[in-house]
């Protein structure tokens, strides 16, 4: 009983953070994305996420929310950001890049963790989501990390 209550729980977070995502305003729909991305693995919130990575109206709501799948450092969060990537335009792909850049660029352990998770992806996947996985793992290729161990 306990598990149908909890997934009934998460279920309507995600649902209530969905609408929030589609505030008119656009620190609403960041706080919803960075919320969000802690149900990354739940199937209903993966269009909301991938919507709010692709905010057409301000990047900010992009970078925060990719920020925030990005921190998850699991395939749910790296996968969404991989198939934004795969759509993106050139202003989406650049503050998902800086957002690799600041998640990733100071562990070394992190970064490479990344990169498996990425190649994972990329050999079970559809062409889409691989040629996303590829730009996000040739994204994490280019950074040297400040800490190595």
């Amino acid at each position: 009983m306990a598990k149908q209550v909890d997934r009934g729980l998460k279920r309507a977070a995600v649902l209530t953070l969905g609408e929030l995502g589609r505030s008119r305003h656009y620190r609403d729909r960041a706080d919803a994305g960075s919320a969000l991305a802690a149900f990354a693995d739940a199937p209903e919130a993966f269009g909301l996420l991938l919507d709010l990575v692709l905010d057409p109206q301000d990047t900010f709501v992009t970078r925060v929310t990719a920020e925030a799948l990005l921190r998850r450092k699991d395939r749910s969060g790296l996968t969404i950001v991989a198939s934004a990537l795969a759509v993106a335009d050139p202003n989406h792909s650049d503050w998902i890049h800086t957002a690799v850049n600041d998640v990733f660029g100071v562990f070394s352990i992190d970064r490479d963790h990344a990169m498996r998770v990425c190649g994972e992806i990329l050999q079970d996947s559809d062409d889409r989501l691989a040629r996303g996985a590829e730009q996000l793992r040739g994204i994490l290729a280019e950074i040297d990390p400040a800490l190595h161990p």
